[in-house]
């Protein structure tokens, strides 16, 4: 299929073949007909990208700083990687689409294959010939509506969503400023609603297209005679309510808002523009209010409406994203808006690039409303695209996700000891870029093509926690070498598949990614005490940090954080005395918080078979300031520090010595991987160990839920 592309680090934009996006649970696979272009977010977007180094830099300020606090932590050249992987990235654009429903896995059974649909959402509804769509952002378009209307639903409900916040009475007066083409659409809407509508831009000619069209009286800025104007438009007493859907830098619309404002008056910002409030004279002494307008509606930002497709009670929030987005298209229904005078531009989806150069200025040329099309026969479906002809190795490794840290620890490091054959992520676009800069030699958005592909005989798994299991079953029945980052399973269940999985094969092959035990100064430490002849104290501090209740890691996809990242520790408490965890008991915080996870902050004590002990204190409360991970180990009158694996601090014999290090292991546990499969020896860390590290985490979990011990056993 066909997708609109820009590279994030050069801003070129161009025309690609794409696998097709994979249908999940949840959403709705469609075959585009028209997508529209939001000139103005779009045009931002595209400048960015297009800047330089230090352009970006000016331009989102807020990604300077994670860096800086990248570096902090994790040294220079980790961040140089980190950011070279973020520049090296691919954007999608475009946000507002219609066409036909191909397929859908929507959990009500609401939309059927041939169903004509408007989509929304940036990352979904792209300027792509198929398009993947959570089930929430879909509205089916009415019989007597263009689809090529509908594609403008996102914008029109950005527009609705605005004059909600106003919540405008039959016969006020409303100022829009600003009249591109959200602009156009909030005037066209407030005229139906039975306001008297008066408009304010910049542009000669968008002031010109609202009188022509004559939904509004609209003026240009720099008018001399805009007050009296404005004055004469409400007899004198100012405008009940100020919709901005202007973007710009200047904090000229706020100040007009507050001069042309009756008393009590009401501010709706719906665009971008500098947001400098002056308290004196207008805000303060008429007593202004000012309303920010989320997007399209209540949903937006919420993963668990968007993503998980969980609908708010009708009765209780009337207006969500998708029923703004049916209000709109029923508007279009009754003929109440024309959005035909908009439209100035059609491009194929061929030409999309042309379309960017009319927006940028490249070409003089009027434009209002640009739309894309795509071609009217169904693009072919195609999974998997070649991207690359490299020669086969010995080890030829394909790759089921592919995210940040896939391609900041494991891809770089894994190419060395192999050919690199197909990398698939759910997205197409992601896929082919990564294949593009990794070199494998095909990209693809169906996990099947790995797993029938007899050529792949090693697979990474770098997907979400909630799906490990499940494809480690299937690769090892494929006979495939299997590396999956932790955890291994989320659930008692999920885990007792994989054991039984393996326990039938005869020869299998898997390694979790529990890297921190192959760090240099995790296996000096291991020296110094494999001698020791006596059990061990172990004091563990992770300095975790905050991470949102909403945020995947937190939801069933992820397990929680224990589970997904405690598991680390315990591995390394393992691998440090040698010994299997027998025993475990959890206390966690109790507070009342809303935005506090409790079992976020836990404190873990746990007993080893050699009569060895490990406290585990993991905590998301913490300074950012303060180093991540701080490791105590005693034993045999020695002391061993290692610092945020930044080095080692060894305390023997009344003396101290600094070991130096050199990461988390990420490198030598690849190369651990690899060696061992070269080498037809064990897996670098048993089976048993690490099915006894994820029933400890469960065990935790349960000991937190009932106040007690638990037996650890498998």
């Amino acid at each position: 299929m066909k997708q609109l592309i820009q590279n994030f680090k050069n801003g070129e934009l161009y025309v690609d073949d794409l696998p097709w996006p994979a249908l999940n649970e949840g959403y709705v696979l469609v075959s585009n007909h028209y997508s529209l272009i939001s000139a103005g977010t779009e045009k931002t977007s595209v400048s960015t990208a297009q800047a330089s180094l230090i352009g970006k830099a000016k331009k989102r300020p807020d990604l300077v700083k994670q860096v800086i606090q990248n570096y902090k932590k994790e040294g220079l050249k980790a961040t140089i990687e980190k950011v070279k992987t973020k520049l090296d990235s691919l954007k999608a654009l475009g946000y507002s689409s219609a066409g036909v429903v191909l397929a859908s896995m929507d959990t009500g059974n609401k939309f059927q294959p041939g169903d004509r649909v408007a989509c929304a959402g940036l990352g979904y509804a792209s300027h792509a010939e198929i398009v993947c769509v959570p089930q929430n952002l879909v509205a089916k378009i009415p019989d007597n509506v263009d689809t090529i209307d509908a594609s403008y639903t996102t914008l029109g409900s950005i527009a609705l969503q605005g004059i909600r916040q106003a919540n405008p009475k039959l016969g006020e007066n409303i100022c829009v400023i600003g009249l591109g083409l959200l602009g156009q659409i909030t005037c066209q809407i407030l005229r139906a609603n039975g306001c008297n509508v008066f408009g304010v831009d910049v542009s000669k000619r968008m002031v010109e297209m609202v009188n022509s069209l004559n939904f509004a009286k609209a003026l240009e800025r720099g008018d001399p005679n805009l007050m009296v104007a404005a004055q004469n438009f409400t007899n004198g007493y100012g405008f009940d309510c100020v919709i901005i859907t202007a973007a710009g830098p200047t904090n000229d619309p706020i100040e007009l808002s507050a001069q042309i404002l009756r008393k009590k008056g009401c501010v709706v910002m719906v665009g971008a523009v500098k947001m400098d409030i002056p308290r004196d004279p207008d805000f303060y002494q008429k007593e202004l209010e000012l309303k920010m307008s989320c997007s399209y509606g209540p949903g937006r930002y919420d993963t668990v409406y968007e993503e998980q497709g969980n609908d708010y009670p009708y009765a209780y929030v009337r207006w969500t994203e998708q029923r703004n987005m049916e209000a709109f298209l029923g508007l279009l229904a009754s003929k109440t808006i024309d959005l035909k005078p908009l439209t100035t531009h059609t491009f194929a989806i061929d030409d999309a690039v042309k379309a960017y150069d009319l927006i940028l200025g490249k070409v003089k040329e009027n434009y209002v409303g640009i739309i894309l099309s795509y071609p009217a026969e169904k693009a072919t479906k195609t999974t998997e695209v070649k991207v690359n002809s490299l020669p086969v190795q010995k080890f030829n490794t394909g790759f089921i996700g592919a995210g940040s840290f896939a391609q900041s620890y494991l891809l770089p490091n894994a190419k060395q000891y192999s050919s690199l054959d197909t990398v698939v992520t759910r997205n197409g676009m992601n896929a082919k870029n990564v294949a593009v800069k990794f070199g494998f030699n095909k990209a693809s958005s169906e996990p099947t093509d790995i797993l029938k592909n007899a050529g792949i005989n090693t697979v990474f798994i770098a997907t979400q926690h909630d799906t490990h299991a499940s494809y480690v079953i299937n690769c090892l029945k494929k006979d495939k070498k299997v590396f999956v980052e932790k955890p291994l399973a989320i659930s008692q269940d999920e885990l007792e598949k994989v054991i039984e999985t393996y326990s039938s094969l005869e020869n299998p092959a898997l390694l979790v990614g529990f890297n921190r035990r192959f760090a240099d100064v995790s296996v000096h430490a291991k020296e110094v005490f494999k001698k020791v002849g006596e059990p061990l104290v172990m004091n563990f501090r992770v300095n975790a940090g905050f991470i949102p209740k909403d945020h995947w890691t937190q939801t069933s996809a992820g397990g929680g954080r224990i589970i997904g990242e405690g598991c680390h520790f315990i591995d390394l408490m393992q691998f440090l005395t040698g010994a299997e965890p027998v025993k475990v008991y959890a206390e966690c915080i109790s507070t009342e918080s809303s935005k506090i996870k409790n079992d976020d902050n836990v404190a873990i004590t746990i007993k080893f078979s050699d009569g060895s002990v490990g406290n585990l204190v993991y905590t998301a409360n913490g300074d950012k300031a303060l180093p991540k991970e701080h490791f105590e180990i005693f034993g045999g009158n020695t002391v061993f520090i290692i610092d945020d694996f930044q080095q080692g601090l060894l305390f023997q014999n009344n003396q101290k010595k600094v070991i130096k290090n050199s990461g988390k292991g990420h490198r030598q546990e690849v190369k651990a991987f690899y060696d061992a499969i070269a080498g037809g020896s064990p897996m670098p860390i048993s089976f048993r160990s690490i099915c006894l590290t994820t029933a400890t985490t469960f065990r935790i979990v349960d000991s937190l839920s009932s106040g007690l011990p638990q037996e650890i056993n498998i």
